[in-house]
């Protein structure tokens, strides 16, 4: 049986991961220019303007030259989450996939991923990141202040709670955080119904290769101006308590112009955070048995790269259509 690709109904996503550093953001460039594409930034640090440099956005070039969603549509002291991430991107991807236009996902936030792929339900809202802080908070100022800030946010959940319980405390604030619904609220969620199948990419790196490429891309956000780029976020009266700031990158600088870090200990904290982070992207990325990888090294041919997973997307999308 032959089939005209073009003439089925798009209900296909192709999904670009893999750690920072990683080459999502070329490789997608050129995915998008073969397929006619527009891309679906799956980044929770590149949703905020202003943050540039030390999110490696795309270049302003590249966003002229590829329609991307998700990129500086907010500004760093709103309040944004996975949870609110998933329905505004399936909207969009869908609203694509109805104009016949191929969207791309694209990204290493993996929580903002599978929310679109899987949606928020019971036993979801798992965010390392999230988790860590609010255990340093807990650390730092006490679990009492956690449990009031539960009170406010998830009362039926903290009524139910022992506030020297820290762990569960911190479990219920990371699920809001990152979903934006309390831990009460999803348990009575059923499974999210998803109108299209993400077909997911990653790429795979020795992991000494992808620390020095994640080591060199600091010694460039630094010699482009990350520093200035905070100090400007200060201008403008952005605090790094903020969500948005208090990541990698961001909060080491914030310490450096504070004077509690000296700039050599400022870029070596970005280094040895950079590599935490990228391993704990690895192991959450590990954990999808969904995913196809890729093996690439600093001599891969980008553009066979690309047509190879055009290719083996293409060839999905038609074995799919035939089964039907």
């Amino acid at each position: 049986m032959n089939v005209n690709v073009n003439s089925m109904k798009m209900s296909h996503v192709l999904a670009i991961v893999g750690p920072t550093a990683s080459g999502k953001t070329a490789l997608s460039m050129l995915l998008a220019r073969k397929m006619n594409a527009e891309i679906i930034s799956a980044d929770s640090r590149q949703i905020y303007r202003y943050l540039t440099i030390g999110t490696a956005k795309p270049t302003p070039e590249e966003l002229r030259q590829v329609k991307h969603h998700f990129v500086d549509i907010l500004d760093p002291d709103q309040d944004y989450n996975a949870g609110e991430y998933s329905l505004q991107a399936r909207i969009k991807i869908q609203e694509l996939l109805n104009n016949g236009i191929q969207p791309i996902l694209v990204g290493g936030s993996g929580l903002y991923l599978r929310a679109v792929i899987d949606g928020f339900f019971k036993g979801q809202g798992k965010n390392f990141e999230v988790r860590e802080e609010l255990e340093e908070e807990a650390r730092t100022f006490g679990g009492d202040v956690l449990y009031e800030k539960l009170k406010k946010i998830d009362p039926v959940s903290a009524a139910k709670m022992d506030a020297t319980k820290v762990r569960r405390v911190v479990r219920a604030l990371e699920v809001y955080y990152s979903t934006g619904k309390p831990i009460s609220e999803l348990h009575s969620v059923q499974e999210t119904v998803i109108p299209f199948t993400v077909v997911q990419f990653g790429l795979e790196w020795d992991r000494k290769v992808l620390y020095q490429r994640n080591e060199h891309r600091i010694d460039e956000m630094i010699k482009h101006g990350l520093v200035g780029e905070v100090q400007a976020l200060i201008s403008k009266g952005y605090s790094r308590t903020l969500n948005a700031l208090n990541t990698v990158g961001y909060k080491e600088v914030f310490q450096f112009l504070e004077g509690t870090l000296t700039r050599e200990e400022m870029v070596r904290l970005i280094k040895q955070n950079t590599r935490r982070y990228a391993k704990r992207q690895m192991t959450w990325f590990r954990a999808d048995k969904r995913i196809r990888w890729i093996s690439v090294n600093e001599e891969t041919d980008w553009n066979k790269i690309a047509a190879l997973i055009q290719k083996e997307f293409l060839a999905f999308q038609k074995n799919t259509f035939a089964s039907n």
